[in-house]
Order: C-alpha cells, then sequence, then structure tokens
C-alpha cells in the first residue's frame, strides 16, 4: 500500500478546482495512505480566505498521519540543502523539510512542484 505525504499543490488542486490530482487525492484519502506535517498545514491554513474554509481545510487534515517535526527531520533537512546548493540549485525551505520527512518515513510526496524531483533520496508519487 503507498503511503503518500500530500503537498500543498495538490491540497489546492482539491479545495479550489476540479482536476486529475484533485480525483486521485480524494481516492488516496478513501484508502486512508495520505499523510501530513505541519509545514503543509501552516501553508494551506496561511491562504485560507474565511473560517468556514479554514474548517473545511482543518477536518480534511485531523484525520490523517501526522509527522512532528524532529531534530533529526531538521539536520536532514540542512543536509538535503547542503548537497542541492553543490548542484547549484536552491530550494525553499519549506520543501526541503518536506523531503527530509518523506526521505527518513519513507513515503512518496504527491506534487506538482517539479523541483521535488531534483531532490535526492525523493520518492515522487505518480498516478
Amino acid at each position: 500500500m503507498d503511503r503518500v505525504l500530500v503537498d500543498t499543490s495538490i491540497w489546492i488542486e482539491l479545495f479550489r478546482s476540479a482536476s486529475k490530482a484533485g480525483d486521485e487525492l480524494e481516492r488516496l484519502l478513501k484508502e486512508d495512505t495520505v499523510w501530513t506535517c505541519g509545514i503543509v498545514v501552516f501553508e494551506l491554513l496561511q491562504g485560507v480566505k474565511s473560517e468556514r474554509e479554514k474548517s473545511v481545510i482543518m477536518d480534511a487534515l485531523l484525520n490523517l498521519e501526522y509527522i512532528e517535526m524532529s531534530w533529526l527531520h531538521w539536520q536532514k533537512a540542512a543536509d538535503l540543502s547542503i548537497k542541492i546548493k553543490k548542484k547549484g540549485l536552491a530550494l525553499p525551505l519549506s520543501d526541503l523539510f518536506i523531503a527530509s520527512i518523506t526521505i527518513e518515513h519513507d513515503l512518496q510526496i504527491f506534487t506538482l512542484d517539479k523541483h521535488f524531483k531534483k531532490i535526492p533520496g525523493v520518492k515522487l508519487y505518480r498516478f
């Protein structure tokens, strides 16, 4: 069974538009294979426009497997940053954290952000 951390870009697809990615997320939610972390929660909640929207998002997230950022995740994110800088790349801090979590917990990441494929050790979810 897939274990998938869903990135903010896919949640936005689900909440804001009809799309194949949103449909696939709904399927994964029914299969109980979706994981999340604090950064994704933060990114989603910072973009809410109403209390109702916040409530819908929280209802969707509360029953998911949740990974807390540990000391190890912070260290792994720093290691990833060093590796990709040596390749001449720079990625957002939030995505480095998400990548470190997916690597450490052997999760696939479901995302629309193409730069995740440049991060060593990250497994992309494909459907």
